[in-house]
């Protein structure tokens, strides 16, 4: 009993495994702190573009 047992359980755990692999995530990728304040510069960047670009059409 022992033996079959032990086959048994080797044998459900290589199917979870192989399950684990199949099914992906929902999780986000992680972003380190330092991408996230160059996101965020970037962006401030792009903001303050688009600002000056509607000033200057508003006066021009």
């Amino acid at each position: 009993m022992n033996r079959k047992k032990k086959i048994n359980s080797i044998l459900k755990k290589r199917l979870k495994q192989q399950n684990a692999k199949l099914h992906s995530t929902n999780k986000p990728k992680y972003i380190s702190k330092a991408d996230r304040a160059k996101m965020e510069e970037d962006l401030a960047q792009q903001a303050s573009e688009v600002t000056k670009s509607d000033e200057s059409i508003v006066q021009g």
